[in-house]
């Protein structure tokens, strides 16, 4: 891997070079400050104190650059202001025409100060977190504490975007007073809803807002969603071609991933009344549920290896696939035939394009409308899921047309191949397959847009001084000028192979996969068997157990707000990760059917504090996964995205499998015995998590 020193600097502007935050120095120093206190020289009070001076000057060397800056564009900005008051006593629309290039070349200009200072807030946020990982201490936590509020501190100026903001909003104001309103005398201020269309003004306000902790939700969403963005940003930015991106191909990217939860969760309530309408048990309700997971660990490989070439193609056989299964599922009831049931929700599975639609975003949207384009990637799940249970739960009706049967059992395929159908329609007429790059006919993988981009995203769109875990990489990027440019270059490719990209995942990755299969082991283990289990305790219906389905559904997009707003600007991701485990182990401990009769209670409030702590835990869990991948798996067929869904989809299909099986020993054993794995694997993640950050910090 390129160091991160020498990233850096490649991306420094060549004229302003003196001003920017020496890493490498302070990177030197660090190593000096340990092995001086390793020999008896220093105390660690000293230490504090001496680097907190270096870090004070180091910042106030940005700030008065950042200021004089600032007041060169308000000089410029004000003499082109008079030069406009002068153009409408004596309108001249070539002096206008120049007048607005003059507005854009300032705008431009302020846009490498802007990417100014978003390397040095990542550099500062790179070297407080070398400081803590090697010495152990929590100096981030009391350097920006103590400096955050401080009357006299600069650190805040590196955040706070008042002034910056000020100065985009002054060009972009002239920019839309020099635009062709069709004669209407309104200001921009008049018509906020309109928009100046101006690339220079997407470019800056897109910088801006990657400065800004207004977007802390989305940028949650992102992480989630594992569509990366790049670490550092470049003095101009890397716009994705405009022809590649299409709203409408977008929306049916969003809108897949919705109608494929839906197809997911809408058999759930019904899966075991099914089975038994076919002569099996209920409980073969996992298998049945599953299948479509079993599916998915093929269809996730060829999907993401077939992006590479096509998104149209994909998505089309894609529905065709899933229109094929769920007319199957449908006909079973009537064919009397589990084989059928069975084979109809494994064609369902091998129609799940999720690594296609995240592959679009990825690759197709621009980036200042990406973080909003993830974040309804991510939104979408958790809506088509509470709508799934909810739909099923209205398809309470029982006729007959022909020799088709449509009951409660059979409409959930006829009313999801029925949605795929009229889908298929719509992506034929309206989908518009992206202009292929240079590099992508010539399979080079990209650098900047690649197939779930970037794993190194927290850089730029994460709030600045977001605390996380110390990942593997940044001692790989200690060793900067080592190794010839071959190995720079070949630890730049992606992984060719699942092997391959097994052996570059360090510890801490593993931790987090493991973490996930764990959550994702015990969702579906709450969530496929809720209708056995709730029936057999309970004896409730279909349609209560439809609105117990869809209300946890429900829950998911208010808890992710609540903690990519809220929650993760007070604690730490390892902090918040630790705790949701806890919380989702004390969900599964209550779930268990002791010596008192079960209840309701018990069952609704032990699920839901298991599935929404199971929420939060994904949300961090993803969200650090992020940041300690290794840049090989940012890209290409192999990569973190498709390995954290195999690592989901795998333990979906073994709970399922354990379903089943536990179902020969009796309805009444079901429940505990499906809880004793999810109960030992949280234990087993909760001591890894321990371990691994004990290790770090």
């Amino acid at each position: 891997m390129v160091a991160f020193g020498k990233k850096l600097k490649e991306r420094q502007i060549q004229e302003w070079q003196g001003y920017y935050i020496n890493y490498k120095v302070m990177k030197k120093k660090v190593k000096e400050y340990a092995d001086q206190i390793q020999a008896g020289a220093l105390n660690q009070r000293y230490v504090l104190k001496d680097f907190s001076r270096m870090l004070d000057k180091e910042i106030e060397k940005v700030v008065l650059f950042l200021l004089e800056q600032q007041g060169v564009f308000a000089s410029q900005i004000s003499q082109l202001n008079e030069q406009q008051d002068s153009l409408q006593e004596q309108p001249d629309i070539s002096k206008v025409t120049e007048l607005r290039e003059a507005y854009r070349n300032v705008g431009r200009d302020l846009l490498k100060l802007l990417f100014f200072v978003e390397i040095n807030a990542i550099g500062l946020r790179k070297i407080l977190k070398k400081f803590d990982k090697r010495f152990g201490y929590k100096f981030t936590d009391y350097y920006v504490k103590t400096r955050a509020n401080h009357p006299y501190s600069q650190l805040q100026q590196v955040f706070n975007n008042v002034g910056l903001g000020a100065v985009v909003g002054a060009i972009s104001r002239n920019l839309a007073d020099l635009q062709d309103r069709e004669g209407s005398y309104l200001s921009i201020y008049d018509q906020p809803a309109l928009p100046l269309q101006d690339p220079v003004v997407d470019s800056m306000e897109a910088a801006i807002d990657r400065l800004s902790y207004s977007t802390n939700f989305l940028n949650f969403s992102v992480q989630r969603s594992l569509i990366m963005l790049e670490e550092l940003p470049t003095p101009v930015e890397e716009h994705v071609d405009d022809q590649r991106y299409h709203f409408m191909s977008l929306l049916l990217n969003l809108a897949n991933t919705f109608l494929y939860m839906i197809n997911t969760y809408i058999v759930v309530p019904t899966a075991d009344d099914y089975s038994i309408s076919l002569g099996a048990a209920a409980t073969v309700c996992g298998i049945v549920i599953g299948a479509m997971a079993v599916a998915q660990v093929f269809s996730s490989v060829y999907f993401s290896a077939w992006s590479n070439r096509s998104y149209f193609r994909p998505l089309v056989f894609s529905s065709i696939v899933l229109f094929v299964g769920n007319v199957m599922y449908a006909l079973a009831y009537d064919l009397k035939s589990i084989p059928v049931l069975l084979i109809g929700r494994i064609f369902c599975g091998l129609g799940s394009a999720r690594a296609v639609n995240r592959r679009y975003i990825s690759d197709c949207v621009p980036l200042r409308i990406r973080m909003q384009a993830s974040a309804g990637f991510v939104s979408a799940s958790p809506l088509g899921m509470a709508c799934g249970p909810a739909l099923a739960g209205l398809l309470q009706t029982n006729f007959k047309i022909y020799k088709l049967t449509f009951n409660q059992d059979t409409l959930p395929g006829w009313v999801m191949a029925f949605a795929w159908l009229i889908y298929l329609i719509w992506l034929w007429i309206s989908f518009r397959e992206p202009a292929q790059e240079k590099d992508e006919v010539n399979n080079i993988p990209q650098k900047s847009n690649a197939a779930e981009n970037d794993a190194l995203e927290r850089g730029v769109v994460q709030p600045l001084l977001l605390k996380s875990v110390g990942d593997e990489q940044d001692n790989e990027g200690d060793q900067e000028g080592d190794g010839s440019e071959e190995a720079q270059e070949e630890s730049r490719h992606p992984a060719n192979s699942i092997v391959e990209a097994y052996r570059l995942l360090t510890p801490s990755v593993k931790v987090q996969l493991l973490i996930y299969f764990m959550l994702k082991y015990a969702m579906e283990v709450l969530l496929s068997e809720s209708s056995v289990v709730t029936t057999y305790y309970f004896s409730w219906s279909t349609s209560t157990v439809a609105i117990f389905l869809a209300c946890l559904g429900l829950t998911v997009l208010p808890v992710n707000i609540l903690v990519g707003s809220y929650i993760s600007n007070i604690f730490e991701d390892r902090q918040i990760l630790l705790a949701s485990e806890i919380m989702v182990c004390l969900g599964i401990l209550l779930s268990f059917q002791v010596i008192i009769p079960y209840s309701v209670p018990q069952y609704v409030c032990s699920g839901l504090l298991m599935f929404v702590s199971a929420e939060v835990l994904e949300g961090v869990n993803l969200s650090l996964l992020s940041r300690v991948m290794s840049s090989r798996l940012s890209r290409g067929t192999y990569n973190g995205g498709l390995l954290s869904t195999e690592a989901g989809t795998i333990a979906r299909v073994i709970a399922d499998v354990t379903i089943t099986l536990a179902g020969y020993l009796g309805q009444s054993k079901l429940l505990n015995i499906t809880l004793l794995p999810s109960l030992l694997i949280c234990i087993t993640s909760i001591f890894a998590t321990c371990r691994t950050y004990n290790s770090l910090y």
